[in-house]
């Protein structure tokens, strides 16, 4: 979560709603390149089409990808080819829209993850109506959820595997009383002793 300071939105991404399994090839890095490079180009974004990267990232887990803005790179869960070359296309046009989105606003102020111009980034790549997560079966390991964080003010507690580094706020109060935007009231407090709770890997993950 970036920090208080620099005001940056606290919101991860994606969920996506997949059907049943088709295993398939995984096209090559250049050919999504191309494709993606393509995609841009057909909406005047030609400096971006130039800059994009994509990669087969073999760590990711349960997140079925990732846009990184600052790199061009968008990051592909290449399990995937579970389910066919068509969610591999959509996924691909999902991240690419993070970076078009951002691309269109990079002087301007920040934007939300799945905002209105991600939205109409979607749209434009071909994705209209585009959820903002998934729920795709990826196998993931069992993970120890240790660390517990509580928000005063709607009370809500979110369990985590790994400490959160830096200031985290609680994503629906900030949603309903600031706009979506930071807001140190709404800062997440860790809570004395840890979760011994374990949860499997392969739900649903909520996104970039």
């Amino acid at each position: 979560m970036p920090s208080a300071a620099r005001k940056q939105s606290p919101f991860n991404q994606l969920e996506f709603c997949f059907g049943a399994p088709v295993v398939s090839q995984l096209p090559s890095v250049r050919e999504l390149k191309n494709q993606a490079a393509s995609l841009l180009r057909a909406v005047n974004a030609d400096i971006l089409a130039t800059r994009v990267r994509i990669e087969w990232n073999g760590r990711m887990r349960t997140t079925v990808g990732r846009a990184d803005f600052k790199r061009c790179l968008i990051s592909l869960n290449p399990g995937l080819k579970r389910f066919g070359t068509g969610e591999i296309d959509r996924t691909l046009r999902h991240e690419l829209a993070h970076l078009l989105a951002n691309f269109r606003c990079r002087s301007s102020r920040r934007i939300l993850p799945h905002g209105n111009e991600w939205r109409e980034a979607c749209l434009d790549l071909g994705i209209a109506g585009e959820r903002a997560g998934h729920t795709l079966p990826l196998a993931g390991r069992l993970m120890r959820r240790r660390f517990t964080y509580y928000c005063r003010n709607c009370r809500g507690r979110f369990a985590r595997v790994r400490r959160i580094r830096g200031a985290t706020a609680c994503l629906a109060c900030c949603r309903k009383f600031s706009g979506g935007k930071y807001d140190e009231r709404f800062r997440l407090q860790l809570v004395k002793g840890r979760s011994s709770v374990t949860f499997p890997a392969f739900l649903g993950n909520s996104l970039q």
